[in-house]
């Protein structure tokens, strides 16, 4: 029963080729790239369990986690793509690709990978910490201003383009994304002071990827208003800004955790203040 299923989507890839290096192609090679930038980030990260002490075990199984929810979301979508791209394309009489709107994209599969990854991922900060009771204010904090922000994005994204609610949701994800990023530098900087000199270059580079890197989502959404092709140009921003901060963020993670570990180790670790 599987079979006709396997031959369709062959189809469709195959179809879909014949887009080349236009926008909706560039988009499509991109989504299959997610998959496999996930995949191998997913690999390394469960892989580097064993380069940290117990303690900080949790920071890589959970930055592996992320990139492993991350490459399933990426193939369903790169299948809601290609399918979605493969009924755009259609043949002049001359035998040229031609490529009609778009009737379909993966938001929804988007925001359902989002509402997972995202949380964890700012959740890293008090894991990574390791601040027991004193983190949960952290802990909550960051999850709940991470979960309005991507609520917000998500009725912004579903909304009709440019109209008032579209509009207004966007900025009021916007501005979460400031709060938790004013956090990062404010709660979590200070909760982190305790800790050695050369660990805050590790947790500078982590708050870097959320206050820098994620500066792409914001203006990729806006692309979506840029004519035809702007929702696949938006597309391709997530699908960039997803891998460099998935991924990167996750290697950044256990760099950290590394060397923590290392100190734990040699005993000059110090305890959080009460």
């Amino acid at each position: 029963m599987q079979v006709p299923l396997v031959l369709a989507e062959m189809s469709n890839s195959y179809k879909a080729l014949s887009a080349g290096l236009s926008v909706p192609g560039i988009t499509m090679y991109l989504f299959w790239l997610g998959i496999v930038g996930m995949g191998a980030g997913a690999a390394y990260l469960f892989m580097m369990q064993g380069s940290v002490s117990k303690t900080y075990k949790k920071v890589a199984i959970v930055a592996g986690i992320i990139c492993a929810v991350a490459c399933f979301h990426y193939y369903r979508m790169a299948n809601i793509y290609v399918e979605s791209l493969a009924n755009a394309i259609s043949f002049d009489a001359d035998g040229k690709v031609v490529i009609g709107p778009l009737e379909a994209f993966p938001t929804a599969y988007r925001y359902i990978d989002w509402l997972i990854t995202v949380p964890l991922m700012v959740l890293e900060f008090p894991l990574l910490l390791n601040l027991g009771k004193k983190g949960k204010p952290l802990f909550w904090g960051l999850g709940l201003v991470s979960l309005g922000m991507l609520i917000f994005a998500w009725i912004a994204e579903t909304s009709p383009l440019g109209g008032s609610s579209w509009w207004i949701c966007y900025l009021i994800a916007c501005g979460l994304w400031v709060v938790m990023v004013g956090m990062l530098y404010t709660s979590v900087t200070k909760a982190a002071a305790f800790l050695p000199k050369d660990f805050h270059p590790y947790l500078g580079a982590m708050k870097a990827f959320i206050a820098i890197g994620w500066i792409i989502y914001p203006i990729g959404f806006l692309l979506a208003l840029a004519g035809d092709n702007g929702e696949s140009a938006r597309e391709i921003a997530y699908n960039v800004a997803d891998v460099i901060n998935k991924v990167g963020f996750g290697v950044a993670c256990v760099a950290a955790a590394i060397c923590l570990s290392k100190h734990e180790e040699a005993g000059t670790l110090p305890a959080a203040s009460a």
